[in-house]
């Protein structure tokens, strides 16, 4: 039973589990009715028996005479014996005579052993009793005392009940396969029609499922139907689009803080650009001052226009963010990549003599429509944090394929890799800067750098990917080219 196929649908279940009842009840049925019919008959067998005593064994007792009609001797009358009628006579527990009446003749009957003790082993109780009998098959016979001390048996063929018991089971498989298989049919429709509201409350839980939840602002789909409130189904659907209601509630809710923090950081790093401006050129004023500075005032001056600067990228890159978060159209036009790739390498060896920088480019020139500073921008992402991150001699490379819908950038290194806790969350804001204060690394600037390349990437239609394992990093970016 392990093996056999099982419904999965509840549809299926609610079909099968109603046929397979209504198979129990017909099959209980069918067998009652075959049972109660085989005894009726038999019992009806039993009074015939019964009634026609011994008058065909008695004709048997003398030397298997059988008397004519004008003998006189009403023991020996078989005028009235049913065809196929059945006698015997024992005497001292041995089979003296047997014979069965035939149409217009009476003839013998050659008993094997096994009938003859099955013959012997009838009880004299007046009551009927099955033997099966080698040559004349399944008999229903009855023993009695006779007149002379013998045994005297009667018997009549159980083929006749035999032969109508096998019509009813034969009817009643018929009738009950066919009104099993309407049963199926109509079930299965009854079911799918019952079943409709609880489809619609699947396929709108599936379109829910479908839509980005991440971010951004997010309509639901109509909520499922509700029909009957008493009904398992209907309870079912309300209690889904409360739910529905519930999680459309909380998004709302969840966009408009997501608004309000986007244009918080969007108005923070546009008010914070002019003070960080400011303070980072008094201070290359303050060096240049032409009279002599104490040798720490001038080592704190350097360190303020080092980390007014590095503020000042900070600012600009979440400004960025802001404005990709907002999603504020990006300008397109046509962009060379492979020019920009070249550019964006020979920017990265001046920046990162100590390692070692290959490309690989193909011969002809791959093209993309989109925002050119911004793609510029992700490049440089990509090999500055290649550079940062890795150690002096360390190979970096750069490849680029495109197939006419769209265009492959990889950033290949054999550095010593991005640890496995820090990969799921490589691309969120500041979750390197986090990292690197725990590992204790070396170089970087805020931790948005992979934030903006994924972001770029995904306002141009494609997204970035990370492979990174001890020995081998590779960052691949996919841009649609339409």
């Amino acid at each position: 039973m392990r093996h056999l196929p099982r419904p999965r649908t509840l549809r299926a279940r609610l079909t099968f589990g109603l046929v397979v009842l209504l198979a129990v009840s017909c099959a209980a049925v069918g067998l009652a009715a075959v049972i109660e019919l085989s005894g009726f008959l038999v019992g009806r067998l039993d009074q015939q028996l019964a009634q026609a005593g011994n008058r065909f064994p008695e004709s048997l007792e003398h030397g298997g005479r059988l008397p004519d009609d004008h003998d006189g001797d009403e023991r020996g009358d078989t005028r009235r014996q049913p065809t196929g009628t059945f006698g015997a006579c024992l005497v001292g527990g041995v089979v003296t005579h047997a014979a069965v009446v035939r149409p217009g003749s009476v003839g013998a009957v050659s008993l094997t052993a096994a009938d003859r003790d099955q013959l012997r082993a009838v009880p004299q109780d007046g009551a009927g009793h099955t033997v099966d009998l080698s040559g004349l098959d399944s008999y229903r016979v009855m023993a009695s005392r006779g007149a002379d001390g013998d045994v005297l048996i009667t018997g009549l063929p159980l083929e006749p009940v035999e032969a109508v018991v096998h019509r009813l089971e034969l009817v009643a498989a018929v009738v009950f396969g066919a009104a099993l298989t309407v049963t199926g049919v109509a079930g299965a429709l009854w079911v799918r029609w019952s079943l409709r509201p609880l489809s619609r409350v699947a396929a709108t839980a599936t379109r829910v499922s479908e839509l980005p939840l991440a971010s951004g602002e997010v309509t639901l789909p109509p909520r499922a139907p509700e029909t009957d409130p008493r009904s398992e189904v209907g309870q079912v659907a309300a209690a889904f689009n409360r739910m529905l209601g519930h999680v459309e509630d909380a998004l709302l809710r969840r966009h408009a803080s997501e608004e309000r923090l986007r244009g918080f950081a969007a108005d923070a790093s546009h008010e914070l650009r002019t003070p960080v401006a400011s303070v980072r050129g008094h201070a290359e004023l303050a060096l240049l001052h032409p009279g002599p500075v104490p040798p720490e005032i001038t080592r704190a001056l350097e360190r303020i226009a080092a980390e007014s600067g590095r503020m000042g990228e900070m600012v600009d890159e979440m400004l960025l963010l802001a404005r990709l978060d907002a999603g504020r159209p990006l300008e397109r036009g046509p962009v060379d990549l492979t020019r920009l790739v070249l550019d964006a390498a020979t920017d990265a060896r001046a920046a990162g003599p100590g390692h070692h920088w290959a490309l690989d480019l193909p011969q002809e020139p791959v093209t993309v429509t989109g925002d050119e500073h911004r793609l510029q921008q992700l490049l440089a992402n990509l090999l500055a944090n290649a550079r940062q991150h890795t150690p002096p001699d360390t190979w970096v490379t750069v490849s680029l394929a495109g197939d006419g819908t769209s265009a492959v950038l990889r950033v290949h290194d054999d550095g010593p890799g991005i640890p496995e806790d820090i990969q799921p969350g490589v691309f969120e804001r500041f979750t390197r800067a986090e990292h690197r204060r725990r590992a204790d690394a070396v170089g970087g600037g805020a931790g948005l750098g992979l934030s903006i390349v994924a972001a770029v990437a995904q306002a141009h239609g494609g997204g970035v990917e990370l492979d990174s394992r001890p020995g081998s990093t590779t960052f691949t970016v996919r841009l649609s080219t339409g």
